[in-house]
């Protein structure tokens, strides 16, 4: 096995992590702060994609691209928050899955419709096109790097929102105790939409970025949706820390799983019959780290508060 190849696999599932990491970050707010179930989240991931992809093509701008998906991104999660997700609030998680599953069917046909059936194509910018050498001769794609140094600086963002600002305060209290905070004259539907907005423009941000890497479709938010639930459930939810650890967990074991689990396996079985074996076994890893985490923390790794 070369040591190249390994650091290569680490790079890309911290790559992977941070990625599922813009996901989970807004996820968990919006549901420690609010106790919402939103499963329309991946559809936010999706209008992201889609919005860049069609700045991009017609303005031929990246940057112009990236801001276009987390103002697409935030806009349509401020309107679905205001239209749909305020009258869930007090409706009991049953009401919460269904109508943010029917949200899901909404975005999906309106994007179907506005945009048509075929996939966009989304260009990494020639300035951060190609390898770079790192130390140790390691060629590594600048885009991707260039990623993982966007969701550990949003990362600290949020950690500083949190903790140090008013709006933070505001966002820890409203979770501990939503009630109290109404009564000392905080306007906590204007809150709740600000959270909203926030945890879509990240998952917006996060579509953005991964569609410079595949093709954007209709549909490519739930599978990304369901990692980072398992995100979540690992981290604990409410906990932006947690998310960020169980986001690296969850990338680092799919990425390494992947790379290291045929190779042990060709010491006993043919070659195809190991790569087959390994590939189906390293999709289980996930899902495997999550139960063993649940075992022993039933919380998640940092429990509930962020």
């Amino acid at each position: 096995m070369s040591p190249i190849l390994l650091i290569e696999q680490i790079l890309n599932g911290l790559q992977f992590g941070v990625m599922l990491f813009l996901m989970a970050a807004g996820l968990t707010l919006i549901f420690g702060v609010m106790g919402l179930i939103n499963l329309a989240h991946g559809s936010l991931y999706m209008i992201g994609a889609f919005a860049a992809a069609a700045v991009a093509g017609w303005s031929g701008s990246f940057l112009l691209a990236l801001a276009a998906a987390l103002a697409a991104a935030a806009a349509a999660g401020v309107l679905v928050e205001i239209l749909v997700i305020r009258r869930l609030y007090r409706r009991d998680h049953l009401d919460q899955v269904l109508a943010t599953f029917a949200l899901i069917l909404i975005f999906s046909e309106g994007t179907r419709w506005l945009f048509g059936s075929f996939p966009l194509y989304l260009d990494v910018p020639e300035a951060l096109s190609g390898p770079v050498t790192l130390p140790g001769g390691i060629r590594y794609p600048l885009y991707r790097l260039v990623i993982i140094a966007i969701g550990l600086a949003v990362a600290a963002g949020l950690f500083w929102l949190i903790a140090r600002t008013r709006i933070g305060i505001r966002i820890r209290a409203g979770e501990n105790d939503r009630e109290m905070i109404a009564a000392l004259g905080v306007d906590i539907s204007r809150l709740y939409t600000l959270v909203f907005a926030l945890g879509a423009a990240l998952a917006g941000l996060a579509g953005a970025l991964v569609g410079a890497l595949q093709s954007v479709q209709v549909g490519m938010g739930e599978p990304v949706l369901i990692l980072a639930l398992v995100v979540i459930v690992i981290g604990g939810i409410g906990s932006i820390r947690g998310a960020l650890v169980g986001a690296l967990l969850v990338g680092l074991t799919d990425k390494l799983g992947g790379f290291l689990l045929p190779l042990l396996f060709r010491g006993f079985m043919e070659p195809a019959a190991a790569t087959s074996a390994g590939a189906a076994l390293a999709s289980m890893l996930i899902y495997i780290l999550m139960a063993g985490v649940l075992i022993f923390r039933p919380t998640g790794l940092f429990g509930a508060g962020t």
